[in-house]
């Protein structure tokens, strides 16, 4: 078949996420199935208009906002030389059903209601999610959906998407050879770590915070803040205000081997973030043996995140912060859920999560 994937971004973007990594791992299993993948995404300064990559096609055009209307420009033009679309839906989906009439996959890691209002003013937050809660499922209301966790299937139903058109396909992940062949040392100091894009509904502030809260119970305490994002400069000075920037080293886009390298010497994963539909750093910290704080409101962490056995989840910002104190504290509790958090991250690996996707598209289009 000939397959369309239309997403904001791709990996090489400076803010590119686990969405984006969800979106190329699948792109190129369904190349190596033979199918003809293009992936369609928002330009960069430095990124090519085009390149081939692990067997599929990578076009790029339009910015943040532009590059909506150029995607689905993109797929009008080219209506009668796919076969199928996947629509991936990061807060605003491209309106493919508009333009293409054939098989269509809608893909959503979880809803922003919350991201709209924590980014965006009023009334463009209002506006952003009365498009994403009413009019996209509505514009949609026939074609069948994607996302990555019971969870956001759950949030999906509760904006009017029938969750018998809503398929579950658990993201994937995949450790370095030298990380599964060494066995993690379980005893750890107090240094936390905090791993994703940096933006505000990330809520890095948060992780900062209890640094400063449990500075005077853990002298040696730090925090690895790694990742880059707009959110950067705010965030480095957050920590200057709190008197802890020197406890707090902000590492920005690292590669593979050094962001492993980091998680391997961190004590507990510090996930503060209001919604994830899967949580992909929960597992790349669990590889390392390294267990998670993370709320149970975000969504996918109630999967990601198995509650007293993997990490612990939590409901308010006091809790997160005495979360954090007690597996700094109690050394046997966190060797004990970071070994589980190993075993359970090994459970999920790519192939997997890019076959299943696969299949759904070949009986989508078949039906």
């Amino acid at each position: 078949m000939r397959i369309a994937i239309l997403s904001w971004r791709d990996l090489e973007h400076p803010e590119a996420g686990g969405a984006e990594v969800f979106a190329e791992r699948t792109a190129a299993t369904m190349a190596e199935r033979g199918h003809d993948v293009v992936l369609f995404a928002s330009s960069f300064p430095g990124g090519s208009a085009h390149a081939e990559r692990h067997g599929f096609t990578l076009a790029r055009a339009g910015g943040r906002f532009t590059v909506y209307p150029r995607g689905l420009w993109h797929v009008w033009r080219r209506r009668r030389r796919y076969d199928v679309v996947i629509d991936v839906q990061n807060g605003v989906p491209f309106w493919t059903p508009l333009v293409f009439a054939k098989p269509l996959l809608a893909v959503v890691h979880h809803v922003h209601r919350e991201q709209w209002f924590t980014f965006f003013p009023r009334p463009v937050s209002s506006i952003g999610w009365f498009l994403e809660s009413r009019v996209a499922p509505f514009v949609y209301r026939r074609q069948h959906y994607v996302t990555v966790s019971e969870a956001s299937r759950r949030e999906l139903a509760a904006v009017g998407v029938d969750p018998a058109r809503v398929s579950v396909v658990y993201s994937g992940n995949e450790a370095p050879e030298h990380v599964l062949e060494l066995e993690p040392d379980l005893v750890r100091g107090t240094r936390l770590a905090c791993l994703g894009r940096l933006v505000p509904h990330k809520r890095v502030e948060l992780a900062i915070d209890a640094v400063a809260a449990l500075a005077d119970t853990f002298d040696d305490i730090g925090l690895d803040v790694i990742g880059g994002g707009d959110w950067m400069d705010p965030l480095v000075e957050h920590a200057r205000r709190l008197g802890v920037s020197d406890r707090v080293v902000f590492h920005g886009h690292v590669s593979d081997d050094q962001k492993h390298a980091l998680l391997s010497q961190a004590a507990v994963l510090a996930m503060p973030s209001i919604k994830e539909g899967w949580g992909l750093t929960i597992l790349e910290a669990g590889y390392h043996a390294v267990p998670t704080v993370a709320f149970r409101y975000a969504g996918g962490t109630q999967e990601s995140v198995q509650d007293g056995h993997t990490g612990l989840l939590v409901d308010t910002d006091e809790e997160f912060i005495d979360g954090l104190r007690h597996l700094l504290t109690q050394d046997d509790e966190r060797a004990k859920l970071g070994a589980a958090a190993r075993e359970f991250a090994l459970r999920f690996d790519w192939d997997r999560t890019g076959n299943e996707l696969t299949d759904l598209v070949e009986r989508v289009a078949g039906s």
